[in-house]
């Protein structure tokens, strides 16, 4: 025992001394809560308080709410004013109750704000005017609204009716912010039972456990919230069966029968069983693909009957047949369609007219046509169109056998067939006749009548088109006739691009009509109407139209056709057709001169413009865009320059020139004409030396002019003299030197011009161009003269003659007067000729003839250079002790011939000349 008290002793301890740090912990705990207290209490003090709290309030009516004022906020009533929103609501709406509460009432409306406030004015002294006694948040919203079209559905499950009643309504107006509740109820009257669940908004689905057949039901919902609550109106069911909606029928099949063409016998089974619920049933039916349904009246299925005859079916059609069924008593809901049944009704002959048209093709420098018959299936063909049977004029029946068209149920279009081709004169009419036929029989006839070319009906007075619900729509105008006996009128639509071909027929009082056809968007038609007279056609009026335009999908090429200086004439192709997608209505020409773009816009007719105002020789671009109603389309730039010069500018200016520099010359000319004896003294004329008188001069030669001959000049030698020192400067062997015949002076004997006296260049003579020739022919070559002068030798002296022998030396001559004069022969080397005037003052009309033995003396010195003109002063001063004697001027020369002169005689004296200075002198 004793250890036990030791033990326990010291187990007390270490209790008491866990017991002493747990409550010293816990006063530690329960200290700084109270100070938090304090803290707490001390921030936050609570003034007062706000009647009711966070309240729902209704939009459109009023709202009061009390402010009750603790002591803590040493205030009173007076103090208080309310915001709304953060509006002052005004005085006039307070309520003092007593000096700590104080009422306000405040309209409700979409734009009241959401917070209310109880505030206390503060003294002026104080940092804040005003001091928050107590705030509320309004949630504004609507009562519920009493749901409408309650109704309930109950389906069939396997065999009987589910217990689950499905149940729709339509909710009033609510506020989402407001929470609001639905519940579906429902009441068995007979045994008194109540059923409930909870809803959507919409919709709820109560459960019965079993479903009351043929028991009293009521059912309706209510709908609450915090304002209000309500209460549908009560569906009352007598039969629950008329809310059941069962399964479609059962097994729906069809029956064809071969000698029932237009019928159809329809069976099914019932799906529940009529012990459950009494059914009766309703069909449709469709061709395949069409859509568009036809329902069986209700009253002729009205029985529970599992089968029904469809009557007035098309022939040969594949159609699509639908059964549903609901409560016998017409109350509740239809079942869903069944699934599609199809079969084909039997075929019949037809019973419409096969649609017969024609297409008339003119021939070309013939005056007949080319009439191709087509046509079209009967609508009514009841079956595969197997061939047709044809008759031209009064010609027999021809049988035209087809592979067979069937009739397009989804488009409801039929196929053009081609049948015939005939030639039919412009003068003569035309009747066609032509049936169809099938497996079953012949269609009605149908007839068509081309009337003579020259006597076709006239044609509707006015046609245009136009687009209505993505339609094209074509209207027109009877013909303007008072009794047309227009019987129907035939719309014909070909495609402009590829020649496809359709009609149709409309009644005769139609005066517009949509193309029934399949038109293509972007494409050009060429539409069409005839009148048609009792089977006859008319003459057609035509237009053109779009189904739907837009822009076109290129833009024109363009091309320079022609460029000038300021100007190009471009031209353009027109848009293909299958690109245009629209009427064009302008194009615009873009061109850029000067670096602007400029543009001009011309009428849909023209392709081609001349573009003015453009820079000279400089670089321009130029494109077209072609636009129609719905957009346009540029074309490509095209770059090209401009020219210089205009066309036929240079050409122009080349012939001005001419002309300029022409009539220059012209006008030069006249007045040198004009002005020509002044024009004489400033350019003196150059004598010829071909027509030179020196020839003439001498005496011993014949005027007639007479060829020299070989015996005549025989052996002719050229003195030359220097004048200087008066001897003989030429060699012995000089002197036998025969000439050549029709030469004067041989290349190596004679002296060049401008040279001394055998010192110069030996120089071709006069005749040495030309062997043979004549020497008074030659005019261009060289003349050399020789000839004897004195130092005063003038007009009227005679010439004295040298010694017989040449190569002696010069001797004095017996002159025609008394005092002698020493001669001396020279040479001169100029080739001026003499003046023409020489020949004219010798007045003797004879023909002269240049002697072959001397040479010509030179006219005047003038034009020789310094060193020439001082030889011949020099000359002329080693000569004037020369003298000519004087000679009577009425004597007269003679030259010696070749009668009076013997082989053996010499030659006479060889005439010689005065230097020719300052002009001509006459010889001695």
């Amino acid at each position: 025992m004793k250890v036990s008290n030791k033990t326990t002793s010291k187990a007390e301890r270490v209790l008491d001394s866990i017991m002493d740090q747990s409550s010293y912990r816990l006063l530690q705990i329960l200290s700084l809560a109270c100070l938090a207290c304090r803290l707490t209490s001390s921030s936050f003090k609570n003034y007062g308080t706000i009647i009711p709290q966070s309240p729902t309030v209704e939009i459109g009516k009023e709202f009061t709410a009390t402010c009750v004022v603790y002591e803590a906020a040493k205030a009173t009533v007076d103090d208080i004013y309310w915001t709304s929103g953060g509006v002052i609501v005004p005085k006039e709406q307070y309520t003092k109750i007593n000096d700590s509460a104080v009422n306000v009432t405040i309209p409700i409306t979409r734009e009241t704000g959401k917070w209310l406030l109880c505030k206390k004015n503060e003294s002026p002294s104080s940092l804040n005017k005003s001091k928050t006694i107590h705030g509320i948040e309004l949630t504004k919203g609507y009562p519920p609204e009493k749901p409408e079209n309650l109704s309930c559905m109950a389906v069939q499950f396997d065999q009987q009716i589910s217990s689950n009643v499905t149940c729709t309504w339509q909710p009033g107006k609510m506020d989402e912010k407001i929470s609001t509740t639905f519940t579906l109820f429902g009441s068995v009257i007979a045994v008194n039972q109540n059923y409930s669940t909870k809803a959507q908004r919409s919709s709820g689905c109560i459960y019965f456990g079993n479903f009351p057949n043929y028991m009293e039901l009521d059912i309706w919902v209510d709908v609450e919230n915090n304002l209000g609550k309500v209460r549908s109106d009560v569906l009352f069911i007598i039969d629950p069966n008329e809310m059941v909606k069962t399964n479609p029928p059962l097994d729906v099949n069809i029956i064809s029968e071969k000698n029932f063409s237009r019928t159809l016998l329809v069976s099914w089974k019932h799906p529940i069983h009529e012990t459950v619920v009494k059914l009766k049933y309703n069909l449709r039916f469709c061709t395949v693909g069409s859509g568009d349904w036809t329902e069986v009246p209700p009253n002729d299925t009205e029985s529970s009957k599992e089968s029904f005859r469809l009557q007035y079916l098309k022939p040969d059609m594949e159609h699509v047949v639908q059964v549903r069924c609901m409560h016998h008593t017409g109350y509740g809901y239809w079942s869903d369609w069944s699934a599609n049944s199809t079969a084909r009704t039997p075929e019949d002959k037809p019973t419409s007219k096969p649609d017969l048209w024609r297409v008339v093709i003119p021939s070309q420098g013939k005056s007949e046509r080319r009439v191709e018959v087509i046509c079209k299936d009967p609508v009514e063909s009841n079956g595969r169109i197997r061939g047709y049977n044809i008759k031209i004029q009064d010609g027999a029946w021809e049988v035209v056998p087809v592979n067979g068209s069937e009739l397009n149920s989804r488009s409801q279009e039929r196929k053009m067939i081609p049948l015939y081709q005939i030639p039919l004169s412009d003068k003569r009419r035309g009747s066609i006749e032509l049936k169809a036929w099938n497996s079953v029989g012949e269609s009605p006839r149908a007839s068509l009548g081309i009337p003579k070319l020259a006597h076709e009906p006239p044609p509707v007075a006015s046609l245009s088109c136009f687009n209505q619900d993505r339609r094209l729509w074509v209207e027109w105008q009877p013909p303007n006739v008072e009794a047309t006996g227009v019987t129907e009128y035939v719309l014909e639509w070909v495609s402009v691009s590829d020649g496809a071909i359709d009609w149709q027929r409309e009644p005769r009082h139609n005066r517009k009509a949509p193309i029934k056809g399949t038109l293509q968007r972007f494409k050009l038609y060429s539409i069409s109407v005839y009148p048609m007279y009792s089977g006859w056609t008319g003459k057609p009026l035509t237009t053109a139209c779009f189904l739907e335009q837009g822009a076109p999908l290129e833009g024109p090429s363009v091309k320079v056709r022609r460029t000038g200086k300021s100007n190009a004439e471009v031209e353009w192709m027109e848009i293909p057709l299958d690109k245009r997608r629209g009427f064009i209505t302008n194009y615009t020409i873009f061109y850029i001169t000067g670096g602007k773009e400029h543009s001009i816009v011309v009428s849909p007719d023209t392709y081609s413009y001349t573009v003015e105002g453009l820079a000279s020789n400089s670089k321009q671009v130029v494109r077209i865009m072609a636009s129609t109603v719905q957009g346009s389309t540029n074309g490509s730039d095209l770059s090209f320059n401009t020219l210089m010069y205009a066309p036929g500018q240079m050409e122009a200016t080349v012939v001005s020139v001419c002309i300029g520099i022409l009539f220059v010359i012209v006008l030069t000319v006249s007045l040198c004409m004009y002005k020509i004896d002044l024009i004489k003294k400033i350019w003196p004329p150059v004598p010829d030396p071909s027509n030179s008188t020196i020839a003439n001069w001498s005496p011993d030669f014949p005027t007639k002019a007479v060829s020299p001959k070989e015996s005549v000049l025989g052996d002719v030698s050229v003195v030359e003299v220097d004048v200087f020192d008066r001897k003989s400067l030429c060699e012995e062997d000089k002197a036998g030197l025969p000439l050549k015949k029709d030469k004067y002076l041989s290349e190596e004997h004679s002296s060049g011009i401008g040279g001394s006296s055998c010192m110069s260049t030996p120089r071709q003579s006069v005749s040495d161009s030309e062997e043979g020739g004549d020497s008074g022919q030659t005019t261009t070559s060289t003349v050399q003269y020789s000839s004897v002068v004195a130092s005063n030798g003038y007009k009227g002296q005679s010439p004295c003659t040298l010694p017989q022998s040449p190569c002696t030396l010069l001797q004095t001559p017996q002159c025609g007067s008394s005092q002698s004069q020493t001669p001396s022969f020279a040479r001169s080397e100029s080739t001026q000729p003499l003046l023409d005037s020489e020949e004219s003052q010798e007045g003797s009309g004879q023909s002269h003839q240049r002697n072959p033995y001397f040479s010509r003396s030179p006219v005047a010195s003038e034009s020789r250079d310094p060193g020439d003109r001082n030889q011949l002063e020099m000359e002329e001063q080693g000569l004037a002790s020369l003298r000519f004697c004087p000679l009577e001027e009425g004597s007269q020369q003679t030259t010696p011939t070749d009668e009076g002169q013997s082989p053996d005689e010499q030659p006479g004296p060889v005439p010689s000349y005065m230097p020719q200075l300052r002009g001509h002198r006459q010889p001695c």
